[in-house]
């Protein structure tokens, strides 16, 4: 179920990957993945680690020569053009890297200084950021002090404060409350809106289901494309929710059925996805209700339920091919 976004209708492409490979010695970390990103897009890139997201982001923002392959971003050839792409790109790492030894308005600063704003522009840029991220009655505090969440905004603010027209954030909400994550989440969306293409490096699955698209990686690979919905709903008729107790004994008996591919419990209730081929949750949830019975469970609870996107994830690490995504 495609939705309207920024890259529907002819939308600007403003990055396009072709066959981008990177080897690390005799080990692959991207094996020539393609891609294209537009204008005012939130594109997710999900994986396990060691998958090759970080890597790949590299590459697509001239941080990282690849090995073969290559990519446009903004009209500029990576790796060729790489320098002349960096001041239209702004980047959030995963661990903390300001100085903790200058304010909040000092790191500011010093970032105008870096990506050659004037001084008159600069000061302006300080103050408008400031407001935008909360951070006026905390300008001239030291990064060391600050909490997490503090420390997370003011890295955003320092990749932001040159308004890039493509930003990374990678990993960029590891460590931080839920609170300070659906925040930081509004923020993202609010910059897309203004046209800045924003990439997220993610190991959250309710992070991943906001973006508007998703690039889930294995193994140096792009395993699947397309919007989060659209990738949940190619596994439609795959799920059981399972009740009955003891529950340790029941995931036991689930995991020796040759339809289930895979168990997982979640709270007081387990949760089931079945093969391909299995037949479908449908028919297969009386089924399963009554093969527990017959060996002893009583007060049994079997019934299709709602896939979500770790089992799309996770029927990927299976060796599945997701349908519902975008080809290429």
């Amino acid at each position: 179920m495609t939705t309207q976004g920024p890259w529907n209708d002819g939308a600007e492409v403003v990055i396009a990957a072709r066959g981008l490979t990177r080897h690390f010695g005799s080990r692959t970390a991207v094996d020539h993945v393609d891609l294209k990103i537009h204008k005012g897009e939130v594109f997710g890139f999900l994986g396990p680690n060691g998958a090759g997201k970080s890597t790949l982001i590299r590459m697509l923002v001239g941080l990282l020569a690849p090995s073969s392959g290559g990519a446009t971003v903004l009209g500029y050839e990576v790796p060729e053009d790489s320098e002349q792409l960096r001041p239209f790109v702004g980047y959030m790492t995963q661990h903390f890297s300001l100085y903790e030894d200058l304010s909040v308005e000092e790191n500011l600063e010093f970032a105008c200084e870096v990506f050659g704003l004037g001084r008159e522009e600069g000061a302006d840029r300080r103050e408008r950021t400031l407001a935008t991220y909360g951070l006026l009655e905390r300008r001239d505090q030291r990064p060391a002090a600050m909490s997490g969440g503090w420390k997370q905004r003011l890295a955003l603010a320092v990749a932001t404060i040159h308004r890039p027209r493509v930003l990374v954030l990678d990993e960029p909400t590891a460590g931080v409350d839920p609170d300070n994550r659906r925040d930081f989440w509004e923020k993202i969306f609010d910059i897309a809106a203004e046209g800045t293409t924003v990439l997220v490096s993610t190991h959250y699955m309710d992070e991943a289901v906001r973006c508007h698209r998703l690039c889930m990686m294995l193994r140096g690979r792009r395993a699947a494309l397309g919007e989060p919905e659209d990738l949940i709903e190619a596994l439609e008729n795959r799920v059981i929710k399972v009740e009955a107790w003891p529950l340790d004994r029941a995931i036991k008996q689930l995991r020796s059925s040759a339809a289930v591919a895979s168990v997982a419990q979640m709270g007081d209730v387990i949760h089931v996805l079945l093969t391909p081929d299995a037949g479908g949750a449908v028919a297969l949830a009386p089924k399963m209700r009554s093969d527990l019975e017959a060996v002893g469970f009583r007060k049994i609870v079997a019934e299709p339920a709602q896939p979500s996107l770790e089992d799309a994830f996770v029927a990927l690490i299976l060796g599945e091919q997701l349908g519902g995504g975008e080809e290429g």
